[in-house]
């Protein structure tokens, strides 16, 4: 299922998209559902076989083009939390363009991680403020995303999976000279409306290989970054073995899991985004999340 947070006028509440049929059902028509995504979420399986039913009954349904898509989790309850360096051609040319502060390791040994503000979070075709990077670096970070299902902590590799709820893709917006000046990437990764999330949450059943889901960046139609899943250095389970060891992991958390080759800081000079620009990050069969720069 592709579960989606709307609005059309009513208040948000969360609903399964049928792009096929044009349309949206709205789950808190003739359910006892919650209207947001993180409570629907911690109902686990039970919460999708009660959607399934609100689907099959055929109530609640609105045309797509009636509603806005919101980012599925409007506002997370916790940080995004972030892999850094995680393809190999991704560590080599953010290495090479100067801007990597972490140290002279091109590739890691173990995962880098760090964290988006929630206040970073937008949804689908709203625009990214790029005002809000006062030294005019803007860049674009095609991600895929897990969306954690059953919780915990010490969760090991092979049990991975069984904590994976679904997936939804983000855009790691980056001000690449706050990353590089504070040494750090969590105040140049958290610049209100830089993460820009959607189109929905596609839930795990869908997904039969992970690592054959493709991603594409596009700049105003120009491609930029292209690669599969499967090129990840540390992949999903090591990941949520890794984060799981220190911190128990929630229902409705989020792993970005990092980007691949193809960023704006890539280029000699660099492309950074600009006002009026439009960015498309693909991942099928996800579909699209574009956003204008504002």
């Amino acid at each position: 299922m592709r579960l989606v947070t709307f609005s059309d006028g009513k208040g948000a509440r969360i609903g399964v998209h049928d792009p096929a049929a044009g349309a949206i059902v709205d789950l808190s028509v003739g359910t006892r559902l919650p209207r947001e995504m993180t409570a629907f979420i911690a109902l686990g399986k039970s919460g999708l076989a009660r959607a399934r039913r609100a689907v099959r009954s055929g109530e609640g349904r609105i045309p797509t083009g009636s509603a806005r898509l919101l980012a599925p989790i409007p506002r997370p309850a916790k940080n995004i939390l972030c892999v850094g360096k995680n393809y190999h051609d991704h560590a080599q040319e953010f290495q090479s363009s100067g801007v990597d502060a972490t140290g002279k390791e091109v590739v890691p040994e173990v995962p880098i991680i760090f964290t988006k503000w929630p206040n970073s979070v937008i949804g689908p075709a709203e625009p990214i403020p790029s005002a809000n990077d006062y030294t005019d670096s803007t860049d674009y970070e095609g991600e895929l995303a897990v969306v954690i299902g059953a919780g915990g902590r010490m969760i090991a590799k092979a049990d991975a999976y069984d904590h994976v709820y679904g997936y939804t893709i983000v855009n790691d917006v980056s001000a690449r000279t706050l990353q590089n000046r504070h040494r750090q990437w969590f105040l140049g990764k958290s610049l209100d409306g830089y993460c820009p999330m959607g189109p929905c949450i596609l839930t795990a059943d869908e997904v039969k290989d992970v690592g054959k889901m493709h991603l594409t960046t596009r700049v105003n139609g120009e491609p930029r970054q292209d690669a599969y899943v499967s090129q990840l250095i540390f992949d999903i389970p090591t990941l949520i073995e890794t984060i799981s060891r220190v911190m128990v992991l929630e229902p409705g958390d989020l792993i970005a899991t990092g980007t691949c080759a193809g960023v704006g800081i890539g280029f000699n000079p660099p492309k950074y985004l600009r006002k009026g620009d439009t960015v498309a990050i693909t991942i099928e069969p996800i579909g699209t999340l574009e956003n204008p720069v504002g």
